[in-house]
């Protein structure tokens, strides 16, 4: 029996075998795409290997890529607007019928035009407007994929894949609770729809390298903003666990997205106050779609596929109870 996610190398046989997504030294893997003679007829999608029958590491990375795929789709989107909000920080709307089904903690992949960037770049959704069809989605510069999404203007198309991830479990904030919502850095804009959709008492604490605290006013709209910043020019100097601190913020959830040293400081203190923390993981991406595996991280419960610890970034989060992750 092969475990639905095993990673295979091909025989002598196993030409024309394409090997892909080499996610540096880290999470070096070998995903099997083709290989000659697979028969069509079988059921199990059975191919020949020295003679023997085998399920192969190809077909069922096939069958697997087919069913997410089945549930996401592909669309040409719209730029309505874009602007600099800071230095290599720009916020993109766009038209599209994605909008209709995102929900605060997801994300989207947006493809470059450039052939050379073959892969989608997976970009948080910041804001939702149903009743216009856009989606917000406010990234930085990072690279040559996003530096091409940052010369986009209005009217020009670009192709996203989504919608993706699991998105912030908002049921989970009742009304009459009190909720700290964190950001930091990039992870600060898809706090901003989580804001939006919470029905309880909202402490927002956004992180910043320095003054240019993007998003912030949009913030002031929907809860209570306590500012950090590495520099101490606005609000508190230090994190956003030293914003806590200062100003004796006390809450029954918490709600996360940021870089993983802050993520690791926010479980601690979650576990410390005996509250649950969800948070969103930042992750490099591959396929966005769980096949490639390139996002893994370590879980506490064994995955019902693999039966090893471990859970994909991109499908079965980005969205995790603190808890449940080792980060």
């Amino acid at each position: 029996q092969i475990p639905e996610f095993a990673v295979f190398k091909p025989d002598d046989e196993g030409k024309g075998a394409l090997y892909g997504l080499w996610r540096n030294s880290r999470l070096r893997m070998r995903i099997l795409r083709e290989i000659p003679h697979i028969n069509p007829d079988a059921g199990a999608q059975k191919a020949a290997f020295g003679g023997r029958e085998k399920t192969t590491a190809a077909a069922l990375w096939r069958q697997q890529q087919e069913e997410f795929m089945a549930q996401k789709k592909k669309e040409n989107a719209v730029v309505v607007s874009q602007q600099r909000l800071a230095e290599g920080i720009y916020d993109l709307h766009l038209k599209t019928d994605m909008a209709q089904d995102a929900v605060c903690g997801q994300f989207v992949g947006v493809y470059p035009k450039n052939q050379s960037t073959l892969l989608p770049r997976p970009i948080s959704i910041c804001e939702v407007d149903r009743d216009k069809n856009e989606l917000r989605l406010v990234y930085r510069v990072a690279g040559s994929g996003t530096s091409e999404f940052s010369r986009l203007k209005e009217g020009d198309t670009v192709e996203l894949l989504g919608v993706l991830g699991n998105g912030f479990p908002t049921g989970e904030a009742k009304p009459g609770m009190k909720a700290l919502l964190f950001g930091g850095g990039i992870g600060v804009p898809p706090i901003l729809q989580l804001a939006k959709e919470l029905s309880c008492e909202k402490l927002i604490v956004p992180g910043y390298r320095d003054s240019q605290c993007f998003l912030k006013e949009d913030f002031e709209k929907y809860g209570t903003v306590y500012t950090a910043t590495e520099d101490g020019s606005v609000g508190t100097k230090g994190n956003v666990l030293d914003a806590v601190r200062e100003n004796g913020l006390k809450a029954d959830i918490i709600y996360a997205c940021g870089p993983m040293p802050m993520l690791r400081a926010i479980k601690q203190y979650a576990i410390e106050q005996d509250i649950p923390a969800y948070i969103s993981l930042e992750e490099r991406m591959a396929c966005g779609v769980g096949a490639c595996l390139g996002c893994v991280c370590k879980t506490a419960k064994k995955d019902p596929h693999s039966h090893v610890n471990n859970a994909r970034i991109c499908t079965d989060g980005p969205v995790f109870e603190a808890r449940e992750v080792e980060i």
